[in-house]
């Protein structure tokens, strides 16, 4: 088969490996519109699971890449001038750019070809091809070209997603007040440089500061003086691996009720987002990947195989998808939250992911979330 992934992510690359695994007979190639060595983003986490995952699929590639993790256990919340410890587990956090460079190293040795700073603007311009994954992102050009009944919903909240040269050891969940309102960050270590620094806040509070009509480099030491507390006199960088700048942006929430039209199939943010909150983003990219080359393999035709992987993926992450949006709107509506005792407001944050916990009074829910959290211990 010749096949083409647009989209040189985690999703595209992933999926680029396994085919050729699969088949060294294929013809693979990956179209990345971005140059060679230009990872925009900074960290990305994963659990455990995947790397048992990833070693199931290709050994090679997840050995690097275990090599090149910091793992932590623990995250807490920082408000107030208090920590409290969440429960914890082994998660793990590389960088963006390290993860891409072990994939295309290893894509390239099996024999893929990928070409860097090529944009592919339609499935027309792939018109030899046999199969299009399509895993070009959250603004896929290959998804808007056909007939997959996007639906797509604007979160409420403003974020922007930066980095540090302060590293965050343990995962932190750090709050600031202002006196127009909260903001909060999400911080954890990337490597041994550098650390993925997320503030998020309302768009009240983003407005009431000015942030609306403030340029990146203008908010950046706005922001290191809010978050002093936590940065000890380190910075926050916002130019990104590709050289752009940070801006602060809504999450855009993407659901496709089709997965594959013609021979066009969806990988990645272009089929499915979930709020970064939750950290899933990567697992379900790469997720998709296998499921995808999975399917693939064990059945006789393409489109048997490509509404396979579609149901199979959909049910898979139906929950998680679920869980997503309970999180996001946990933080929208952080107003409720953020007046209760700290080790009460870090128990709800930890809940976030049920729908519950937005049903009930925060009280009740932080009272309900520990009498479950002692009956089952």
């Amino acid at each position: 088969m010749r096949i083409a992934c647009v989209g040189g992510g985690p999703a595209g690359l992933y999926a680029s490996v396994l085919l050729k695994l699969r088949d060294p007979g294929h013809d693979v190639c990956v179209y990345e519109r971005n140059e060679v060595n230009t990872a925009p983003g900074w960290g990305v986490t994963f659990s455990v699971d995947l790397l048992h995952r990833l070693y199931r699929g290709d050994p090679a590639s997840a050995t690097q890449i275990q090599d090149s993790v910091i793992s932590w256990q623990e995250q807490a919340l920082h408000i107030r001038g208090s920590r409290n410890v969440l429960r914890g587990g082994d998660v793990y956090n590389i960088s963006r750019a390290r993860l891409l460079e072990i994939l295309v190293t290893r894509a390239r040795d099996l024999g893929v070809r990928i070409e860097h700073g090529k944009e592919v603007g339609s499935p027309a311009d792939l018109a030899d091809t046999d199969l299009i994954v399509a895993a070009d992102g959250l603004h896929s050009r290959m998804r808007q070209a056909g007939n997959f009944q996007t639906t797509e919903t604007i979160g409420r909240n403003k974020h922007i997603w930066l980095g540090s040269d302060k590293l965050f050891t343990a995962f932190g969940y750090l709050f600031a007040p202002t006196d127009k309102g909260w903001l909060w960050a999400y911080a954890y270590a990337i490597n041994d440089k550098h650390s993925t620094f997320i503030v998020e806040c309302t768009p009240e509070t983003y407005a009431g500061l000015g942030f609306d009509a403030m340029p990146t480099d203008e908010a950046l030491p706005v922001l290191e003086r809010i978050f002093g507390e936590y940065l000890d006199g380190h910075r926050l960088i916002g130019t990104l691996g590709d050289g752009s700048k940070a801006r602060w942006v809504n999450f855009r929430t993407i659901t496709n009720d089709h997965w594959h039209s013609g021979n066009v199939v969806l990988a990645g943010d272009s089929a499915h987002t979930a709020n970064f909150t939750i950290g899933m983003g990567t697992t379900l990219a790469i997720g998709d990947a296998i499921a995808l080359a999975e399917s693939l393999r064990d059945q006789g035709d393409t489109e048997s195989a490509l509404t396979r992987y579609e149901a199979r993926r959909k049910a898979e992450i139906a929950a998680i998808l679920a869980e997503a949006r309970c999180s996001e709107r946990w933080f929208e509506n952080i107003a409720r939250y953020v007046d209760l005792k700290p080790h009460q407001m870090g128990e709800l944050l930890w809940a976030r992911r049920s729908s519950l916990v937005a049903s009930l009074p925060p009280r009740v829910g932080y009272m309900l979330h520990r009498a479950r959290g002692r009956l089952y211990r």
